[in-house]
């Protein structure tokens, strides 16, 4: 909708407070916002030129308007947050319904039933929550049951039934959970007198069922029954034990709702916790996405706003990290700089940052793995082979000057180096520095074993090297009789050019293809894990030459040597005495005089 059709129906939008309406040609819902002035609200989607691009793609989309009137704007509050979670229209931030969160239900009746539940009826009966945790709510109500006996019948516990003895006491009667209320062996007065500290539990006011409990063990010690007495103080330890469990901060910090704010560029998390006399009966976490560039300020007002609807919250206190426009003036904003309250602050943050760092650590994997897929599919499509290339291995020699001939595999799994999967090979069976040969033993002794072991084979096998190299891998394969099972090439390095059995013709990929970065990859990582096993192997080769054929020169002497000297070179030119720190004069003399020796038969 452009500024002249809408300035054609702004005479028709009222200055009341209400909830206004965007539809599309379509008839489709985009947008429900709240407004204590209709007509300034709607008008300045129109009239303002500032927008984000979201704004003004919806704006742009909008065909029809509807608006509803209501008294305050507490009320538009209430009917916005309605209409959004029936309709959840495409620009809003979209919100949850928490109605399946489990409730402890007190019912009214004789003798009330306490229990779980989730669904809130209009019944009469007290409902305290809902809570966020199943499994916590569980814990809570199984402590009441130990403390307090309750039963959990569904007799109809009229005065008329009892004195008629309808009823017989069951197995919770013997095993103490129940005091038999059914047979009348439980007093009504008692029986509500444990109800109603079961309700101060359950909202967070322990300290009151603390002092009944010291009063009545007071009492029983006055009385001289001890058994009692006893009996009261375990329940005392048990409530003071839970309490603990649960205390946070300083128990003055009382009926006060709790909102730990951090965002992404996308979404923002809203941690949420609910203090009752220092004890956080209630706990959880809202994630909201944008959807028109909303501000922390507005994100963090529609999380309040909803998480005190959810959880039916009239704390007459909220803790923020920052102020908020609020409705209710009678509402207490603090943002606390020190102290417990920014303690509890700090709290409810790091949980929302706990859900910030896995949402986007969830969103970078589905990222690196849509990546990962885009990559396979671009290789199978460059090599024209039958199936996404999810495992490639990589082969390449190393015998630089002819001595020690090693090679190595490395191993991409999903496009991304799998190092457990790496492995090194000594050349046995080629002597001198013969490629081909030396290609052939390792891909034969490679898959000989993955055959032998029943592990599967990879889709794609790389061979560092031209066509000579190629072609003694895949007599390795047909030996094998694999030849055909698995698609097979090699990359030379002159030209990147890279070769398919039977082919003639090499094939020239795109130098910016992706395919070919992955390729180059494998043949780099497999050169460079040869070339560092060949040092090594050459390493220890020039160690065993020089020192291991010292008669009475063991390996422990000679690493210890090596340790000090840092290299041959500077062992055959120490003095004695510097060598007999390091081994003893014996061992000092063996090796100079085997330096002299070899030094005089080299000079002759």
């Amino acid at each position: 909708m452009d500024l002249d059709a809408f300035k054609q129906i702004e005479i028709n939008i009222p200055g009341n407070p209400g909830v206004y309406r965007y539809y599309d040609k379509e008839g489709t819902l985009l947008y429900v916002g709240k407004a204590k002035n209709l007509k300034k609200r709607v008008s300045s989607y129109f009239q303002k030129t500032d927008h984000t691009a979201r704004i003004k793609l919806m704006v742009k989309k909008i065909a029809k308007i509807e608006f509803t009137i209501v008294n305050n704007e507490a009320d538009a509050f209430l009917l916005e947050n309605t209409l959004i979670k029936k309709h959840q229209p495409r620009y809003n931030v979209n919100l949850k319904d928490g109605k399946t969160y489990p409730y402890i239900v007190v019912k009214n009746e004789r003798f009330p039933r306490i229990f779980l539940t989730r669904q809130k009826r209009q019944d009469g009966a007290t409902y305290l929550g809902p809570y966020t945790s199943v499994g916590k709510v569980k814990t809570v109500f199984d402590f009441i049951k130990s403390v307090f006996p309750i039963r959990t019948c569904n007799f109809h516990l009229s005065e008329q039934n009892i004195q008629a003895k309808k009823f017989k006491v069951c197995l919770e009667y013997h095993l103490g959970n129940c005091k038999g209320p059914c047979e009348g062996l439980m007093q009504e007065a008692d029986y509500n007198e444990n109800v109603q500290q079961i309700m101060h539990i359950l909202k967070g006011n322990v300290g009151s069922v603390k002092v009944a409990f010291k009063k009545q063990m007071q009492q029983y010690v006055e009385q001289l029954q001890f058994e009692q007495a006893e009996l009261m103080r375990k329940k005392l330890e048990s409530v003071e034990a839970f309490q603990g469990r649960s205390t946070v901060v300083n128990t003055s910090i009382s009926n006060v709702d709790v909102f730990g704010y951090t965002d992404a560029e996308s979404f923002a998390v809203i941690g949420y916790m609910k203090i009752m006399q220092g004890m956080v009966t209630q706990a959880t976490t809202l994630v909201l996405t944008r959807k028109l560039d909303e501000t922390p300020e507005e994100l963090l007002q529609i999380a309040v706003m909803e998480l005190r609807l959810q959880f039916e919250s009239d704390t007459p206190e909220i803790i923020v990290p920052f102020q908020i426009e609020w409705i209710d003036e009678k509402l207490v904003q603090t943002v606390p700089q020190a102290g417990d309250k920014k303690k509890l602050l700090e709290l409810a943050f790091k949980n929302a940052m706990y859900v910030r760092e896995e949402k986007e650590a969830g969103k970078q994997k589905r990222e690196d793995r849509n990546q990962n897929t885009r990559v396979l599919e671009a290789i199978k499509a460059d090599f024209k082979l039958t199936q996404l290339p999810y495992h490639i291995e990589c082969f390449d020699n190393s015998n630089i000057q002819g001595t020690n001939p090693v090679a190595s595999m490395v191993c991409f799994k999903n496009a991304k180096p799998s190092k457990k999967d790496y492995r090194h090979f000594n050349i046995k069976t080629v002597e001198g520095p013969n490629d081909f040969a030396s290609m052939h033993e390792i891909v034969h002794r490679r898959y000989k074993r993955l055959i032998e072991e029943a592990i599967p084979l990879p889709q794609l096998i790389v061979i560092d090297g031209g066509k000579g190299q190629l072609g003694a891998a895949v007599d390795a394969l047909k030996e094998l009789g694999i030849y055909g099972q698995v698609a097979i090439c090699s990359i030379a390095k002159r030209l990147e050019e890279i070769y398919f059995p039977e082919d003639p013709l090499p094939l020239y990929i795109n130098k910016k293809s992706e395919s070919l970065r992955v390729i180059q990859q494998l043949r780099d990582e497999a050169h460079r894990f040869a070339i560092t096993f060949h040092r090594q192997k050459r390493s220890k080769s020039a160690i065993k030459s020089e020192l291991d054929d010292i008669k009475g020169i063991g390996r422990a002497t000679a690493s210890n040597l090596l340790k000090a000297f840092k290299s041959v070179k500077n062992i055959r030119n120490a003095s004695i005495e510097a060598l007999s720190e390091v081994v003893g004069q014996a061992k000092a003399q063996i090796i100079i005089d085997h330096f002299h020796t070899t030094g005089e038969s080299s000079k002759a």
